[in-house]
């Protein structure tokens, strides 16, 4: 088989998932001659080989070209020789020892495909992340303006919102950049018959119940990255017991992350904040800036049991040179039609600096007003606060 040229570098994402799916198909062809081969491998002592296994070898050493390098790394082994091995046994028998070596040397190959698959994922998962993000928010900002449409709609005539078309694109490119990373347990064959059928109460299947049982499965695709933060070779325990000197820094250094940064840094914190869930990024349409704002629902309970929840949106002010001045939140406030409905009932505007006096006397009146929705404001201070109960957030971040 004649391999195409080395190219390291310059390849689109469409390009690259190609080559990780064939990758992906020659591997599934090497599990399974090595499925084939293992089980032909003595057990005990023996000599000699067998036609079938020297084949299976041919055709591994045919295949091993096929798996290109992951950060340096690729499968070298060769299948166990047989006749080497049943030798071996013998040597073992005749000075009484138990052929431990031999059956790690036996299970070599299986290891080592096991190890280029979680190397491949790896490498998929960092491929696609950016991608999914952008499909997964423009699907959350769609949904609901789809289901607006859909309490309009006359009879079973299936919806012509213009969104639908888009859904259906990005839930498409979203298995295709999933791949095979993780396991579905999701709905996604309701999800699919859904959208092909496309009646108004498919869409609010797809809204209340299929796309959130599938969210966790993108989720586990886009954030399932395993290599770890750099940390300095040091045994803790020993560090610990040393009684380190000086103090501990507090500060956040905001100028390490972006605007984009910022806005995701606050998606993951209130995912992980008690009270809070349904937590998702929404895009503006044709907004010049591209940014994103959070929408999460906040559960509310009494002492009596009762529960309800309430839409809530975050918006993102990564401002590091001046304060956030009155007319940016009332501003906020007339924005928020954009992402009704279902109603909104709490805005919350998180700064990574400061709010004005005239600001926060702004805010006051208007929550004691009894107006709607309820503001409340998260300055640095309180972010601080809330990333010294979830320190491996910030240090994700790189805020510490």
């Amino acid at each position: 088989m004649t391999m195409p040229p080395t190219k390291q570098s310059g390849l689109s994402l469409d390009e690259l998932l190609t080559v990780m799916d064939r990758t992906s198909a020659n591997l599934e062809r090497l599990q399974a001659i090595w499925d084939r081969a293992y089980p032909l491998l003595p057990t005990g002592p023996s000599t000699g080989s067998s036609n079938e296994y020297d084949d299976l070898t041919r055709a591994w050493n045919d295949l091993l070209p096929g798996l290109p390098k992951i950060d340096g790394w690729t499968v070298t082994e060769s299948l166990p020789d047989m006749d080497s091995i049943g030798r071996a046994y013998i040597d073992y028998l005749e000075i009484s020892e138990p052929p431990l070596p031999l059956e790690d040397a036996k299970e070599a190959p299986g290891r080592a495909l096991v190890e280029y698959r979680h190397r491949l994922n790896r490498a998929r998962r960092r491929a696609v992340r950016e991608r999914i993000q952008e499909l997964t928010t423009k699907v959350d900002t769609l949904l609901p303006q789809i289901l607006a449409a859909s309490e309009d709609a006359v009879g079973d005539l299936a919806l012509s919102h213009p969104g639908v078309s888009e859904v259906e694109a990005a839930i498409a490119e979203l298995e295709r950049l999933m791949g095979d990373t993780t396991n579905r347990q999701g709905r996604w064959s309701d999800l699919h018959r859904h959208l092909h059928f496309s009646q108004p109460h498919d869409w609010s299947d797809i809204h209340n119940l299929d796309w959130p049982s599938v969210k966790p499965d993108i989720e586990a695709a886009m954030f399932s990255e395993v290599e770890p933060l750099p940390v300095p070779e040091v045994d803790l325990g020993l560090a610990a017991a040393q009684q380190p000197a000086g103090a501990a820094s507090t500060a956040l250094d905001w100028e390490q992350i972006t605007p984009g940064d910022f806005e995701r840094l606050l998606y993951d914190l209130l995912r992980h904040l008690p009270g809070y869930q349904n937590v998702q990024l929404l895009m503006k349409a044709n907004a010049a800036d591209r940014g994103r704002d959070v929408s999460a629902e906040r559960v509310i309970t009494d002492g009596s049991g009762s529960v309800r929840t309430e839409r809530v949106m975050i918006q993102a002010k990564h401002w590091l040179s001046k304060s956030v001045p009155p007319e940016e939140i009332s501003g906020a406030l007339t924005r928020l039609a954009l992402w009704e409905p279902p109603v909104i009932r709490g805005l919350i505007v998180a700064t990574t600096g400061h709010f004005t006096p005239d600001a926060v006397a702004w805010t006051e009146k208007h929550n004691e007003s009894g107006k709607m929705p309820f503001i409340d404001l998260w300055p640095e201070s309180k972010l601080a606060t809330l990333l010294s109960e979830r320190p491996w957030l910030a240090a994700q971040y790189g805020l510490r």
